[in-house]
């Protein structure tokens, strides 16, 4: 027998190619398989290493068992309707075109028919378990609602029924409609091409077993129609297709009966056709089919346009009465608005001598440092070295000194190791020597020095200040905002320290963590997990990492709350506090939902958006809808060692103790809060946010008001932008006194004007809202009093400037003009710090810090002059107490222990003149420049580290503005009517 050439030629068989593919195929498998696993159980580790493995293992097993439940009643309904419709084929002998052409097909499809018929199943179950999957939430929230306790005014069901039990039922009925819907279609498709449904010339043939399975999906789709027509009665009254959220005249009237009509229709079809199927007629399905269609068209569409055009719109205001009110209300209540105080504030705008006397304790602690301008100033005075950084905005809270509450503008210096050397940014350095930001810096918000620099609380390195020192707080800070990806950090006792740790006079110390941070990386398998997760060689083969190595990541506070309280809506702003001898970050979270009835939805992103979220100082949430918010919970996250307590703020909340009940460990109650920390919780600034734009529109409880939008206001636009970017004006954290309080608080206040449209609005003042948020004290009681929400009312005919109108006389007094102008003389910048508004002296009083910034590189701005209004006056001094008696007189009525707040006792307005103006000016003009030189000289040797010559340069600065305050004295101020010739207190 002879052989094959090729095998005669090799003396060896032919080679098995087709064993490569498989292979591949299963290593590919195997790796994707690996990076998976790498991927969870590094989730695993940590959050076991944070103490919130419950809420993983919760939270992915019911993932699990939904995609699982999902996946199999998918892939049960379209593997049995293709199995059936296959084994129900006729055998038959082509007769026809169509009927070859289809055999043609079968025969191409024979080979991987099996294939087919199991992994068309497959695929779609992969669809709609993962679709199911991602309703975990609301599975979770039915297996585990909690009553309201209050009804909604249409079917008096509790309102968990629309915020807990709807959501589930509408997703399981929309779900099963998908799966009839698909396994149906492939039913038919597969009666199709195995000739049970056959297209002939006289029509359409349809053997017994495909109408038996048309009959069967036809009735079990018009039942799950008849279902989710009778559940949308309900969702009615969560509609926001109205002028008005809620179910309306015509929704009560027409679409809620029509709805429950066509339910009812949609069963009795359903049962007709299950008749067809067992008597083999199908007119009657038919019929009832297009009747419903036609039902439906007229019922539901129709009838309501009919209603709401002939019937409604001609008397909507009447008709429409009793729902507005429902909306109204139920707005209300479900954003926190419905225990809001109303106050009329009949508001001067005359300024007498004396009105400030009542509000003392208010003008002394008003707030001169703008956190949004002073960062530079921070990053110049308190930096030390590149690898630091503070953030672009800084945080406003108070603190105890000398026995009285302080505004306090704080933050952290964190860590920025970006910003060294190239030849310093290797994978060591990055991950494992720069680990670490250094301790807290704060400043009195109402005080500053000569020079208009912070008055320091809290500074330098090692921090040292009236929040403590390094032996009584913990300065690292690990975790924050701005820290690295991850670092590995930790070594074995008696280890050479190898983390960067703070400069010091003999150079730069080093430092080993010795917290419990992050998961172990010590381990061979753990170094191969995260050098997968990292995608990083060097975590695998550096000698950076040993045994007692620990890996720190995902350190933004936010991003750890997030994580680990999934079901929160987490406010974009957290904050630092020296609290319990640790910097702690605090977090606010938020229960939301979509689905409150008759509550008006906002976007989250457009309602918390303003003038910082736009210049990206300020974090914007998320492009969600609501209409139910509460801060439910409080949350801190250690800065040294990254550790979160959730505390249970809002434990009346509904939705919380839901989500209690999910995971029972994770929150604790918020009595176990200690008192340093509840000292320094404050309300939050997103939900602020929301509630004053609803009450832009819902200050109004008068439903015919309501109606007409006559009284409708807005949030004024932030006047120390540009004009042409509208956008809101932030709200303000600062101690206030309002007309019905004792003494002040810490409060979040914002101001309405009437409502702009399409750009325009009078900026007159018609609102002023403030929120308590004094949460409690050392003693660690909850105040009864925090989160209550003050609205003063203006009255229309009362013409008190707004924040718009106030900016423009500050932007058009010729004497602050030219004042601005003489001091832009010497190379710098002036900067309008944040408009500030309090309801004080009987009347309206505007605040802005003015700021002066020069030219150079190493610049930074300095609290140069303070701008005052009240009513149509201005004052502009260098001390907040020197303007306001330009407004109020030489007894205003200010806090006179404040006239040292920059190091001076001003001179009284109401002085006599000096003559020679003109040469005090010219005086005024070279001390500026004299200063400004000083200031630029100092910078540099500062920049150079050139501690002697920087020394000298701030003795001129000192000689050169005490000619400036000589020279000031000289020029001519008029009487306290009218506003003053400013001079120069410091330069930039």
């Amino acid at each position: 027998m002879s052989r094959p050439a090729s095998t005669m030629s090799t003396g060896r068989p032919p080679s098995r190619r087709g064993a490569l593919t498989p292979t591949l195929i299963v290593v590919a498998l195997v790796v994707v398989g690996f990076i998976f696993f790498a991927n969870v159980w590094t989730d695993v580790l940590w959050y076991q290493q944070l103490g919130f493995i419950e809420v993983f293992v919760t939270e992915n097993l019911v993932r699990i068992a939904i995609f699982a439940a999902g996946f199999a009643i998918m892939f049960a309904a379209v593997f049995f309707a293709i199995r059936i419709a296959y084994h129900a084929r006729p055998v038959y002998a082509p007769d026809s075109d169509i009927r070859d052409n289809l055999n043609r097909y079968q025969a191409q499809l024979e080979p991987v028919r099996r294939v087919v018929m199991v992994g068309l199943p497959v695929l779609f179950g992969l669809f709609a378990g993962s679709a199911a999957a991602s309703q975990w939430q609301k599975v979770l929230l039915f297996f585990n609602q909690e009553g309201f306790g209050q009804t909604d005014p249409q079917f008096n069901l509790d309102i968990s029924f629309y915020l807990m039990v709807l959501p589930f039922l509408g997703f399981v009925t929309g779900f099963l409609i998908s799966v009839v819907v698909i396994a149906g279609i492939a039913g038919i498709l597969t009666h199709y091409l195995y000739g049970s449904i056959r297209l002939m010339e006289r029509g359409v043939f349809t053997s017994r077993a495909a109408q038996i399975h048309i009959a069967v999906t036809g009735a079990a789709f018009l039942v799950l129609l008849g279902v989710n027509f009778w559940l949308d009665r309900y969702s009615a009254v969560q509609s926001n297709n109205g002028r008005w959220a809620g179910a309306l005249y015509t929704d009560v009237n027409a679409v809620i009966p029509t709805k429950a009509i066509l339910a009812v229709a949609a069963v009795l079809v359903a049962i007709l056709f299950v008749v067809a199927a067992v008597i083999g007629r199908w007119r009657l399905p038919v019929i009832g089919t297009a009747m419903l269609i036609i039902t439906s068209i007229l019922a539901g569409g129709v009838y309501p346009w009919v209603i709401q055009q002939f019937q409604v719109r001609p008397s909507e205001e009447t008709l429409e009465k009793e729902f507005i009110q429902r909306n109204i209300d139920n707005t209300r209540r479900a954003y926190g608005l419905d225990a809001i105080q109303v106050s009329r504030y009949d508001a001067t705008n005359t300024a007498t001598t004396g009105a400030l006397a009542p509000d003392a304790q208010t003008t002394a602690n008003i707030r001169l440092l703008d956190p949004n301008l002073i960062s530079d100033a921070f990053a110049q005075l308190e930096q030390y070295r590149p690898y630091y950084r503070f953030p672009e905005s800084l945080n406003v809270d108070r603190y105890e000194v000398d026995g009285q509450i302080q505004d306090t503008v704080i933050a952290v210096r964190e860590l920025n190791p970006t910003n060294v050397s190239t030849n310093q940014q290797g994978w060591l350095n990055q991950h494992v020597v720069y680990t670490h930001g250094y301790g807290v810096v704060a400043a009195k918000g109402n005080k500053f020095t000569v020079d208009g620099k912070p008055e320091f609380l809290q500074s330098g390195i090692p921090s040292t200040g009236v929040l403590g020192d390094d032996s009584s707080y913990e300065p690292r800070i690990y975790f924050g905002e701005y820290s690295p990806d991850y670092s590995i950090v930790g070594a074995p006792d008696g280890a050479q320290p190898r983390e960067q740790d703070r400069p010091s006079g003999e150079g730069e110390t080093q430092y080993t963590f010795e917290g419990n941070g992050g998961p172990n990386v010590g381990s061979f398998f753990n170094k191969v997990l995260y050098a997968i997760k990292f995608q990083s060689s060097d975590l695998l083969l550096s000698d950076g990492v040993n045994p007692e190595s620990q890996i720190l990541y995902d350190r933004n506070p936010r991003e750890r709350v997030e994580k680990v309280a999934p079901y929160l809506t987490v406010d974009g702003n957290a904050y630092p506090a020296v609290v319990d001898g640790r910097v702690k970050w605090i977090v606010d979270g938020y229960t939301t939902s979509q689905y409150y009835p008759y509550s008006q939805q906002e976007q989250l992103s457009d309602a918390t958006a303003d003038s910082q979220t736009t210049s990206g100082r300020a974090v914007a949430l998320p492009n969600s809808t609501v209409n139910y918010i509460r801060n439910s919970v409080k949350a801190t996250v250690d800065a040294y060692d990254g550790s979160v307590t959730l505390y249970a703020w809002d434990d009346k909340d509904p939705l919380l103790k839901a989500w209690q009940k999910v995971f029972p460990t994770s929150l604790k109650p918020y009595s176990e809060m200690s008192g340093d920390v509840m000292s320094h919780v404050r309300y939050p600034e997103d939900l602020f946010k929301v509630q004053r734009q609803l009450l832009g529109e819902y200050h109004v409880t008068n439903p015919s008001t309501f109606y007409q939008t006559k009284d409708v206001w807005s949030v004024p636009n932030d006047p120390t932008v540009d004009s042409s970017a509208e956008v809101k004006q932030p709200p303000f954290y600062m101690s206030l006194q309002m007309p019905d309080q004792e003494k002040p608080a810490f409060q979040l206040t914002s101001s309405f004007i009437p409502q702009i449209v399409n750009g325009n609005a009078r900026n007159v003042l018609y609102g002023f809202l403030a929120a308590d948020s004094d949460a409690g004290n050392q003693a660690g009681v909850k105040a009864e009093s925090y989160g209550k929400l003050r609205l003063l009312q203006i009255p229309p005919e009362i013409q008190v400037p707004g924040p718009g109108q106030a900016q423009n006389k500050f932007n058009s007094d010729p004497t602050v003009s030219q004042a601005l102008n003489l001091l832009r003389q010497g190379a710098s910048d002036v900067l309008n710090g944040n408009l500030l508004t309090l309801p004080v002296g009987g009347g309206i009083l505007y605040v802005q810090p003015v700021y002066l910034k020069s030219t150079g590189e190493t610049s930074y701005p300095t609290l140069q002059r303070v701008l005052v209004a009240f009513g149509d006056k201005v004052g502009f001094a260098p001390t907040l107490d020197e303007a306001l008696k330009q407004l109020f007189g030489g007894d205003s009525g200010a806090a006179a222990g404040d006239s040292d707040n920059n190091g001076q006792t001003p001179a009284d307005p109401g002085a006599p003149a000096a003559p020679g103006g003109a040469d005090a000016k010219a005086e005024l003009k070279a001390a500026l420049d004299e200063a400004n030189a000083a200031i630029q000289a100092g910078q540099a040797a500062l920049a150079a580290g050139d501690f002697a010559a920087y020394g000298e340069a701030q003795k001129r600065i000192a000689a050169a503005l005490q000619k400036a305050v000589d020279a000031e004295a000289k020029i001519p101020v008029a009487a306290p009517e009218a506003t003053p010739c400013p001079g120069l207190h410091g330069n930039a």
